[in-house]
This record gives structure tokens, sequence and C-alpha cells, in this order.
């Protein structure tokens, strides 16, 4: 029994929420409109401002797919009405960042700068140079361009220099001492 499979999804009042008979599932709200195909032994139905999911079979892949397509629904809604934000730091001695047009310039103490391209269904705000705000109306894109920005210098464990997620804890390291 799939606990969040059951939990219906309630749609806010100015989202739209459109389930065809082969399982395309389209979402348009304030924000903007998302789309996603259901696995084939999963249905959906909206009633009553609500998407309610349900499986075909109880077998254990099923049931993985039933909680899976009832949360990947359930961040359409939320996506389009409200939307997604991520938060980086950047941490070091000269480590800096600006959005130049399409494009996210990082300075993070390589002989070169680190370019970007920002995806178009995303929008990057950076104040004070090292604090970096990722919105967008798709969670996986959000995270996902998150990780990347993180990737070109994730934080070190000697100094903590590098970038972090916002309140992220780094578990910092005793350097060499001398004998």
């Amino acid at each position: 029994m799939s606990r969040i499979g059951n939990k219906a999804v309630e749609i806010p009042d100015k989202v739209k929420v459109n389930i065809d008979h082969d399982g395309a599932v389209s979402v348009e709200g304030p924000k903007g409109k998302l789309s996603w195909k259901l696995p084939r032994q999963i249905k959906a139905s909206v009633k009553d401002n609500c998407v309610s999911v349900a499986r075909d079979a109880e077998t254990r892949s099923v049931k993985a797919l039933h909680g899976l397509s009832r949360a990947l629904v359930h961040n359409m809604v939320q996506g389009v009405s409200e939307g997604f934000t991520k938060q980086l730091e950047i941490e070091g001695v000269g480590f800096k960042a600006v959005v130049q047009g399409s494009n996210l310039n990082l300075s993070l103490g390589f002989s070169h700068p680190v370019i970007f391209p920002i995806p178009k269904d995303i929008k990057i705000a950076v104040v004070d140079n090292t604090k970096l705000t990722i919105q967008g109306i798709d969670k996986k894109l959000v995270g996902q361009v998150a990780a990347d920005i993180r990737r070109f210098y994730p934080p070190e464990p000697y100094k903590g220099k590098g970038v972090r997620y916002a309140g992220e804890q780094i578990r910092r390291k005793e350097g060499k001492t001398v004998q």
C-alpha cells in the first residue's frame, strides 16, 4: 500500500489540470505550463478539484511508480502555482558570481572564469556577488541547475571554501601540524 500514492493532490484555484486517455498530464497555472506522461500501469483522474492516482497491479515496481507518479503530479501543480527556489552560497577570497545576459559567470579561483549557460526556464539572481537564488517551475530542473553549479567547486573540508547550498553544514578537518 503506497501511502503517498493514495493521497489526493489538491488543485489550487488558478491551476488547470488535464489528463488524456493515454496518460498525458498537462498542468497550466499563473507561472507557466508543464506536461508529463504517466507510466502505463498508472491511471489518474480529476474530481472535485483533486487529482487521484490509482494503479492497475500490485507488484513491487508498480507500487513504487504509484507513489512516484503522485509526487511528480503534486510537484507540477505546486510548480505552476508557486514555483521552486534553491539558494547557493559562494565562500572564498575573491570568489564571486555575475549574471551576464543568458550566462552565469563564476570566478572560483581558477585561472579562467567558469561560464554556465542558464536554461531558458530558469531565473538566477545574484545578491552581494556571493549569494545565488535559482527559481523555476520545474523542481527537477531547478535542483539539477543548483547541483551543476555546485559541482564546479564543491566545498572543501579544510577551509570550507567553495559553492554550497544555503544552510549546508560542511564537516571540517584539522590540517597538518608541525611537530
